[in-house]
Formats: structure tokens, sequence, C-alpha cells
């Protein structure tokens, strides 16, 4: 079985490409499927050698310098290259522009565009020239079809549309992610439980925007501990983008949990079981909601959570998708003030006042976490970076802060595992590019 690409021109195969390189490390599993091509493929298409590539192939010398060296006069590398923070930049710069100089030969960069489970393809193709000069970039994100003029040797026009900025490409990831996933798979939209915070608030905004607000529907829960402000922001967020909000107060069925169990839980000091009720009465009103309505519940956690467990298994972590499961805490607020760019839907106070899972009085998540300004960049450098505690430290951070840090993420492994699949857009995501086992000590 191979991974292979053919050219077809009047119901003819004028050639087939196997595959060279085939990657098996993050997320690809390749090598576990096909067998690796081992010769190159060029094709005359109109009087012209066009090289044939695949992905991967690319990223190495040798498939190109072997298909140039077998007549190509173009490279054409065919590519489903899942979207990351800064992955653009980095295919364009330090791959195909030093792959068209070593081989003298202009290269097309064609790329898949949608969401496929976590990954999402941010399209972006573009066509480089012989001296590595990008001639053009179509959109990414969105399907296009361009005629690109390589020129024959005398100047050629630059047809290049902008790359979008940091903040832009993560937020068109996710709505590309949530779009694709509902639709691909039959939902008849999402709901998601809001709370006035900014995750929700955050996770909301994208699923109005790629649904559409007809078919999203928020729910707010209240319980005793839930402030009025965060009801009134919830309603105002609700209101602005046009979602259907409705509220379904949470308080009766605590008590009746807590009349069931506090006779087995007397004598025990209050923990966080009684915090956990909570989030799990929300989870299974959400379901419930879900079955009957054929609406895919949404997840509001970020990475910053997901890393250290600050999450409730059954809770806030049951639902279909985790839409910014990848997405750190910081950038969670950089992302709300990108889309009030171009219109305010999430409310300034969701911005600016402190996040608390308000599940206890005055309960602030820095109660229980490092400030997340701190945890952020240690939680990269050890999930991203594969940085060990002595060189974290070494970059200017609080040893014993590092050591609890690494600490958590490492005892929840177990709650990951179990959490839905969601977009990944960092270089390594938890799950299929993070792979460590729940048990891991001895004794």
């Amino acid at each position: 079985l191979y991974n292979a690409a053919s050219v077809v021109d009047a119901g003819q195969v004028l050639g087939r490409y196997y595959k060279r390189e085939l990657p098996n490390y993050g997320v690809f599993d390749e090598k576990r499927y096909f067998t690796a091509g081992a010769q190159p493929c060029v094709v005359s298409v109109d009087g012209i050698s066009c090289g044939i590539t695949v992905c991967e192939d690319i990223w190495y010398a040798q498939p190109v310098s072997d298909t140039v060296a077998a007549g190509a006069r173009v490279i054409l590398n065919l590519n489903a290259s899942p979207f990351a923070i800064g992955k653009a930049h980095q295919r364009e710069e330090q791959v195909v522009a030093e792959r068209a100089r070593e081989s003298a030969v202009p290269v097309v960069y064609v790329n898949l565009v949608g969401g496929q489970d976590e990954l999402v393809f941010d399209g972006g193709s573009f066509v480089t020239a012989a001296n590595g000069q990008v001639l053009h970039r179509s959109p990414c994100f969105t399907e296009d079809l361009a005629r690109v003029d390589l020129g024959d040797g005398g100047p050629v026009v630059d047809t290049c549309t902008p790359l979008p900025g940091p903040e832009d490409s993560v937020y068109r990831a996710l709505v590309s992610g949530v779009r694709d996933y509902v639709d691909k798979n039959g939902f008849k939209g999402a709901v998601l439980g809001l709370s006035g915070g900014i995750d929700s608030a955050l996770t909301l905004a994208v699923a109005a925007d790629a649904l559409g607000p007809e078919r999203v529907q928020a729910v707010l829960m209240p319980s005793r501990y839930t402030r009025q402000i965060s009801l009134e922001d919830a309603i105002s967020q609700a209101q602005a983008l046009g979602v259907e909000h409705l509220t379904l107060p949470i308080e009766a069925l605590v008590k009746s949990y807590r009349e069931q169990l506090d006779p087995l839980f007397s004598g025990l000091p209050a923990d966080a079981t009684e915090e956990n009720l909570q989030a799990r009465i929300r989870g299974n009103l959400l379901m419930a909601i879900s079955n009957k309505t054929g609406r895919l519940v949404l997840t509001t956690g970020n990475k910053s959570e997901m890393a250290v467990g600050y999450a409730t298994l059954y809770g806030d972590m049951a639902g279909g998708f985790a839409v910014i499961k990848d997405v750190p805490k910081t950038l969670v607020y950089r992302l709300a003030k990108h889309r009030n760019r171009s219109k305010a839907v999430i409310p300034q106070r969701v911005i600016s006042r402190a996040p608390s899972a308000e599940l206890a009085p005055d309960q602030a998540d820095t109660d229980s976490l490092p400030p997340y300004e701190v945890l952020d960049p240690i939680l990269k450098a050890f999930i991203e970076e594969d940085r060990s505690v002595a060189e974290i430290v070494a970059g200017g951070f609080d040893r014993a802060t590092v050591e609890q840090v690494v600490q958590m993420v490492v005892r929840n492994e177990y709650k990951r595992r179990q959490a839905p699949p969601g977009i990944r857009i960092t270089s390594r995501a938890f799950g299929r590019d993070r792979r460590y086992p729940i048990t891991s000590r001895f004794g």
C-alpha cells in the first residue's frame, strides 16, 4: 500500500508517483500503513516536464534532486499539511525556498483546506520561483483556483495574498475546525455551557462564526456561587451574537445530590467533591440537550487547564469536541480581543476580570494555579519544547513552581486520555502528538 499521486489527462493515467519520505512523528503514522516509494516521477503536461512529489518529500533534498535529475522543469508538491502556529512561514521560508534554490526549478506547493478531527489544513498554496521568491500565494483557510505565470526568464507579476497574523490564523483555524467537525459528522448544530467566563465566551464566538448563530445554543446553568455579573455578561454576549440562550439553574439538583450523598460523607470535610458535583450536573444537562436535539456539545477547557488537570472529569470535560483544547489561557485572552476588533461580541468585563470556576465562594484560578503568565511559558517549555525541569529553571523560573507544574502535568494524563478530541493549533498538542503512559511511576 502506497501513499500515491496520479496524473490523469483525458481519461489516461500519464504517471503515478509513490511517496518516498513517510513521516512517523507527531500526528503522522505513515510508516504503520504505507510502503515507501523509491523512484521519481516526471510527466509531460502541455510540453512542460513536471515532477511529482508528495508532502514530506519536499522537506528533504534527495527526492527533489532525483526528480530534477530525471528531467523535471517544475516540481509539483501535493500536501495535506496541518496547521500550527508559524507553520506557514516555515513551509515557505525554511523548506520550499531552500528546495527551489537547491534544484534551480520552480516549486508549486498545493495544500489541503479544511478540518479532519483534531487537524485543520490551512491551505495557503503557493508558487516559488527557482530563486526562492514566492510568486503567488493563495488565501489561507479557503479553497482557491489560480493561474500563475512562471515566466520565461523575464519579470513576473507577484500575486501574493498576505499570510494572516498569529491571532487571526488561530481564530480562523478554530472556526474551520468546528465547522467541518460538526458538518462532516452530521450534527445539527452545537450547544455549550455559557458561564460568563472567558473560555466559554471565546468558544461561543467561534461556534457562532463557524456555524451561524441560528445553529448554536448557549445554556446558562447558575448555582449559588455564580455571580450576577457572570449571568449578565453571558446573556449580553449571546444577544450580541444572536445566539439562542436558555437558563437552567442547578441549585435544586445540587441539593438533591447532597441529600443522597451527605449521609455517606458524614464526618468528612468538604473538598473538591462538592465542587465537582456542580460541574457534573452541568455536563449531564448539556448531554441531555445534545441527545434530544442532535446538537454537538462543545467543551470549553483550554490547554493550560487540560495540562494541569484543572477541570472536572465527566463535568466540564463532558462533550463531543473540545474547541480550545490546545489554546493556552494567555492566548485565549488575545483571541478574544482579536475577535472583538471586528465587532465587540465578548463583553469587556469578561476579558478584564480575574478568571474563576465559580464552584466555591470567592474562588479564583490562582487559588490553585500559578498566574497564567507564569504557567503558560512553563507548560510550553515542558510540553512543546521537551525541556527538563533544570532547563526551565535556568530560563528564570522558580524551581518549586516548575516542579509543581510538571508534577500536575504528569499526574493528570489519565484525565486528558478521557477528554474529547479538540483542534490542534500548536506544534505539540495533547493526544496523538504527545503519547505518554498514564501509569508512569513505581510504588
